[in-house]
This record gives structure tokens, sequence and C-alpha cells, in this order.
């Protein structure tokens, strides 16, 4: 995995934010630059990670990122304190990767790192199956085929970079992103199709155990990203999080008025967010 990582002078007494993008992002993303300039301004270090094969990596890995690949972000954080010394950090992430990092921090729960002080999520994607099957109604289609038509070209990237590994007939009549995740994602990753990918994916089942201060913006206006009734049950059961729920925003969109500020309103959140936490 591929991270660009800005430091402050001290880098081991600031805290480290690593930020995680979505399906088909990258470090690249408005977002996580976004991130990063008003984290370092507000005296953090972060780390724009990229998802494996994310970011031009492709040939860094054999293996997809998935939704559930959870270790890779912890695996990033265990480097950063066993390699960099860095004493607090906290997680990040906007849609795929808003559930990565709320997955992340559940399966920790109480027994996480000690480094580890809060994570932040930006429409998240924590009801996979439902989140999916959303995006495929008629409304949601152009987002469906902007995603199916990326992840076709990445996965033909990868056959180029490992030949005799991916068989790209699998791609043919491919036409929903469950499509996708049934034929490829879950074939080559170890699930028995899509349905048990999602199941065994989503960050819902393990929000309950998140311990530290976790912050969610979701917007009521999100075109596919659901948020099941059992979830924000979860949610509002557990005194760490904070839910914010907004009218508008759309899919990690946030745009406002640039009032004293670049107008990027998600961003902004959570930055202040994290500048609350106590370490």
């Amino acid at each position: 995995m591929l991270c660009h990582c800005h430091w402050q002078p001290d880098r081991r007494a600031a805290l480290t934010v690593i930020a995680v993008h979505g399906l088909e992002g990258s470090s690249e993303s408005q977002y996580m630059l976004g991130i990063a300039e008003k984290g370092l301004a507000a005296g953090m270090n972060v780390i724009r990670m990229n998802q494996r094969t994310c970011g031009g990596t492709d040939a860094l890995a054999p293996t997809f990122y998935h939704s559930g690949r959870s270790n890779d972000i912890a695996t990033v954080a265990k480097n950063i304190v066993e390699q960099d010394g860095i004493r607090h950090f906290a997680l990040c992430g906007y849609s795929m990767g808003g559930n990565l990092v709320l997955k992340t921090a559940g399966e920790w729960g109480g027994s996480g790192p000690s480094e580890f002080a809060a994570v932040a999520a930006v429409c998240p994607a924590m009801d996979l199956a439902a989140s999916a099957d959303a995006l495929h109604s008629p409304a949601n289609r152009l987002y469906e085929q902007y995603f199916l038509w990326q992840l076709k070209a990445r996965m033909r990237r990868k056959a180029d970079c490992f030949p005799g590994r991916y068989d790209l007939s699998r791609l043919r009549g491919l036409k929903s992103l469950r499509d996708f995740d049934g034929k490829i994602t879950a074939f080559y990753s170890g699930f028995d199709g899509a349905s048990d990918y999602y199941a065994r994916s989503a960050a819902a089942n393990v929000i309950d155990k998140i311990a530290v201060p976790a912050y969610i913006l979701y917007a009521a206006n999100d075109p596919f990203i659901r948020v099941l009734p059992e979830t924000r049950e979860k949610i509002a059961g557990n005194a760490n999080i904070t839910f914010v729920e907004t009218a508008d925003g759309g899919h990690c969109s946030y745009l406002g008025e640039p009032d004293g500020y670049d107008g990027h309103f998600a961003e902004r959140a959570v930055v202040e967010f994290f500048k609350g936490v106590t370490l």
C-alpha cells in the first residue's frame, strides 16, 4: 500500500490522521487533499492512504482492495506507531473508506492500540448490501455505470500486471455493482458470493463495539448510501458515537458557502471533531 505522509516538525507529539478514500478513489481525491490541508493547518499529521491497487499501485499486490480489508488499515496504523513513533492517531474515511475505518474501530473495540484516539466517517457504507442495491435503482444508474466502468478497467490492469491470475471472461454480462462483487470481488477474495461479502464486511456488524470517540456524518439525501434501522439503533446505543444527519450533502459533497474557508463542510467538521479529542 502506498501512503503519502505529511508531518509536523514534531511528528510524535501531534495527532496523526490516517485518511482512507472511497470506491475507486485515491490519495488524490479532492476530499483526501482537503483533509490533508485542513489537518495540517490544525497542527496534525495527515497520512493519505491508498487502498491496495489504488493510486497507481496495481502492481504492488496481486490482490484486490475491498470493503472487508480492515486489516490493511490496522497494518498502516501499526507501521506508523512502530516505525515513526506516533503517540496518537485517528482514522478518517469517506464512503467505502468510512465503512473500513468504522469496521477497524469496532473490531478493535476496547482492545485496540493505546495510541488509537478517535475515528470519523463521512457517508460511510456501513450497510453494504442495502447500499449496493440502492445504487442499482434507476435514479442511480449513472453512478453505478461509472463505478462499473472504473472497476472493469482496474480488473484489466490487474490482469496485465499478474498474467494468468485473473480470468477476464468473468467480466462479461456484468450489469450491476452486485454482479461485479459476486463474480469478481467475492470470487477472488474468498467470499461465497456478493451477499456473503456484504454480510461479512459491513461495519454495521461491529459499530456497537467502538470504544473511542467517533463521528459519523451522513446526509439524508445521499443518493445510494443507506443506514438501516437496526444500525441506527446500534449507533444510538453507543455513547462514544456522535451521529450527525443533515438534510443536504448528497454523497460526500457537503459544499457550503465559502464563509472564511473553502466551503468544504465535511472536511472542516472532521478536523474540528479531532481537535476536540482529548489525547
